[in-house]
C-alpha cells in the first residue's frame, strides 16, 4: 500500500517536525513496509527523512529563473526532495493550471527522474453526467501524461468528494479505478474524504493500492491509524 498526507498550506517547520517524529516513530515500532508519503508547505521541506519519504506539492518546470512565487528544480535539489504531487485539482481548479501546463511539469519532471503522483478527477456536474462522459473528462487528463512511466503513481480524486465529507459509492470507485488500471501499470490511489472511518474499507476495494489523504491526515495520530490498517490489511492478505 502507499499512504500519502497532502498538508496543502497547513501547519508550520515547528509542526512538521513535531508530525514527522510521531509517524516516524510509529512506523520504525510496527515494522511497516508500506510506502508513506508526507507533502508538508514549501516551509517546512527541510527535513532529514527515516523511512517516511518528502514529497512537494507542485514544483515550477524550470532548474531556476525569474518565476517569483515559484520552486524550482535548484531549490528542492537542496533540499533533496524526488517526490512530486502534480495535477491535483486544486491546482487545476483554484489555480487555474491547464493540462497544457500540467503535462509540460509532468515532462520536466519525469525527465528529472522524479517520482510522480499525477492527480485526476472529475467535477459533480461530469459525475452526474455518467460513466462515459466521466471518463472521457479523466481521458483529457491523460494527455501529454506518459502512463508508462516508471515511477508514477496515479491517484484518483473526484474533484466533488475533495473536503467534503462525500465518497462515491464503493462500486463506483471500483469501476473507475477498474478503468484507469486497464490504461496503466503505475500504482492506484484514491483520494476524497479519506479518514479513518472509511480508510480500511477504500483500501480493500479492487484495485485500490493505496490512499491520498487531506485533512485527515493533519493529525498524526490519525495517519498514523490510517497506516495501521494499512498494516492489518497486509496481513490479513499474507503480504
Amino acid at each position: 500500500m502507499i499512504l500519502c498526507a497532502n498538508f496543502k498550506a497547513n501547519k508550520t517547520r515547528q509542526d512538521t517536525r513535531a508530525y514527522m517524529a510521531v509517524v516516524e516513530s510509529f512506523v520504525s515500532a510496527n515494522d511497516i513496509t508500506d510506502t508513506i508519503i508526507v507533502f508538508p508547505p514549501f516551509t517546512a521541506l527541510e527535513h532529514e527523512p527515516r523511512n517516511v519519504l518528502i514529497g512537494v506539492q507542485n514544483g515550477y518546470p524550470v532548474r531556476n529563473g525569474a518565476y517569483t512565487g515559484e520552486i524550482a528544480l535548484e531549490q528542492l535539489e537542496e533540499f533533496g526532495i524526488k517526490t512530486i504531487l502534480i495535477g491535483h485539482s486544486e491546482r487545476r481548479h483554484v489555480i487555474g493550471e491547464t493540462q497544457e501546463q500540467i503535462a509540460a511539469k509532468f515532462r520536466f519532471f519525469a525527465e528529472e527522474g522524479f517520482a510522480i503522483v499525477y492527480c485526476v478527477g472529475e467535477p459533480l456536474e461530469i459525475r452526474e453526467e455518467g460513466n462515459d462522459a466521466l471518463m472521457a473528462y479523466i481521458e483529457h487528463q491523460f494527455e501529454g501524461i506518459d502512463l508508462s512511466y516508471p515511477d508514477l503513481i496515479l491517484a484518483y480524486e473526484p474533484v466533488w468528494a475533495i473536503g467534503t465529507g462525500l465518497t462515491p459509492s464503493n462500486r463506483d470507485i471500483e469501476r473507475v479505478h477498474g478503468a484507469l488500471k486497464a490504461k496503466t501499470d503505475a500504482p492506484l490511489l484514491y483520494g476524497g474524504s479519506v479518514k479513518v472511518e472509511n480508510v480500511g474499507e477504500i483500501m480493500r476495494l479492487e484495485n485500490v493500492d493505496g490512499v491520498l489523504v487531506g485533512s485527515a491526515a493533519l493529525s498524526a495520530n490519525d495517519f498514523c491509524e490510517m497506516i495501521a490498517q494499512a498494516a492489518e490489511l497486509n496481513t490479513e492478505r499474507g503480504e
